[in-house]
This record gives structure tokens, C-alpha cells and sequence, in this order.
């Protein structure tokens, strides 16, 4: 089980990423944006932490798209 939740993390980090740099803001900016620190929003992306599905709603909110959105990771290869 914990494998499958590490790579659901690792995907669900990626497609933050991605969406982050699309619309071109950094780190700091989609922390300030959505009130989660830098730092954990690094280690969301690195799939070192498994935001609670709180966080991941302030973190769509600030990427402008749906929480459904947001974890559908079923088109994200890692």
C-alpha cells in the first residue's frame, strides 16, 4: 500500500509542478498564493510529503482549478 501512495504523491507533486510552471510563478508565489509555505510546497513536489487533502484544496484554489483537477492523475507518467 505504501508504494502506491508514494507514487500517487510523487504524481500529484509532478502535476503541481507542471501547472506551476505554466502559468509561470515560483514556489514562493504559489505558497503565498495559497498560504502553504515554500518549503512544503517543495516537498510536495518532490513527493516527500503527502499533503492532507485540505492543503491540496488551497493549493488548487491558487493554480485556479478544481481539487478534482488537481488529483486526477491519471495522465501523469512518472
Amino acid at each position: 500500500m505504501t508504494n502506491k501512495v508514494d507514487r500517487i504523491s510523487n504524481k500529484i507533486g509532478l502535476k503541481i509542478k507542471l501547472l506551476r510552471n505554466k502559468i509561470g510563478i515560483s514556489q514562493e508565489e504559489l505558497g503565498f498564493r495559497s498560504g502553504v509555505s515554500k518549503q512544503q510546497i517543495g516537498l510536495i513536489e518532490r513527493g516527500e510529503s503527502s499533503p492532507t487533502i485540505d492543503t491540496l484544496d488551497l493549493i488548487a484554489n491558487a493554480l485556479e482549478i478544481s481539487l478534482v483537477d488537481l488529483v486526477d492523475t491519471s495522465k501523469v507518467d512518472l
